[in-house]
């Protein structure tokens, strides 16, 4: 990874952080993007190749200026992760138009839009896109039926480009996790309903644990590495097993 540039959304904290500590260590240039400075700065505190950017992706022309920064600071983008993800509960009957739009525009507008601004560049880096979906996509969770939608199609997403893309030497592929121990279960108001859910998922897990930030950003990295170019359009869920269970 030595040189390559990386545009990591959602770098605060959880999967993004793990993830751009994981590209750096591997000697890319990685341009950390979240919401709130204080934790992107920790984010990159002690690895000089990550630079922060505080952004709203959800923001009107954030994703240009996102991809504008990157090539300015190292001269192009060579993999974007769209790792940036709204997620509480939503239950039927209580979700109002609001709260929609702000779910299909931070986890669907704003990695499509991303990836738009990214495409001259990675077309000449041969590069990669990473989306971050969510096993529960493809399996349902009571009070997470909107986070879940979206999320699924974040996968149509990366199946249809990946196919309109191949053309231009750009690969697109989705990383699924299943529950992580993340801040985001922590600081979202989850109420006694959505917390149970949360341990009866956790004992259907056949591996009988949450992951880590750290497995997933694996995956991440590994899926961008040249010998992983005869990938494109596959959906990984990296979930314990809870897809299958």
């Amino acid at each position: 990874m030595t040189g390559k540039t990386v545009v990591i959304t959602g770098a605060g904290s959880g999967i993004g952080r793990a993830t751009a500590h994981a590209f750096a260590d591997h000697g890319a240039n990685v341009l950390a993007v979240g919401r709130t400075l204080e934790k992107l700065q920790a984010t990159a505190q002690g690895r000089p190749s990550i630079t922060p950017a505080r952004a709203d992706i959800s923001e009107p022309g954030a994703p240009q200026a996102i991809i504008e920064q990157a090539v300015a600071a190292f001269g192009g983008v060579d993999i974007l992760v769209n790792s940036a993800s709204v997620f509480r509960p939503t239950h039927l009957g209580m979700i109002t138009p609001s709260e929609f739009d702000q779910f299909v525009a931070v986890n669907l507008r704003a990695p499509l839009l991303c990836t738009q601004a990214a495409l001259p560049f990675l077309e000449h880096a041969e590069g990669t896109v990473v989306n971050i979906s969510a096993a529960i996509g493809q399996h349902g969770c009571p009070g997470l039926s909107v986070y879940g939608a979206t999320k699924a199609a974040l996968d149509f997403f990366t199946r249809s480009w990946a196919s309109e893309l191949a053309g231009r030497c750009i690969r697109v592929v989705s990383v699924a996790p299943g529950p992580i121990e993340t801040p985001i279960l922590e600081n979202n108001g989850l109420d006694d309903q959505a917390v149970m859910t949360i341990h009866q998922t956790q004992e259907e897990i056949p591996l009988g644990r949450l992951g880590t930030p750290e497995e997933i950003a694996w995956w991440i990295v590994n899926f961008t590495d040249p010998l992983a170019g005869y990938t494109t359009g596959a959906i990984l869920a990296v979930d314990g097993g809870y897809t299958v269970a």
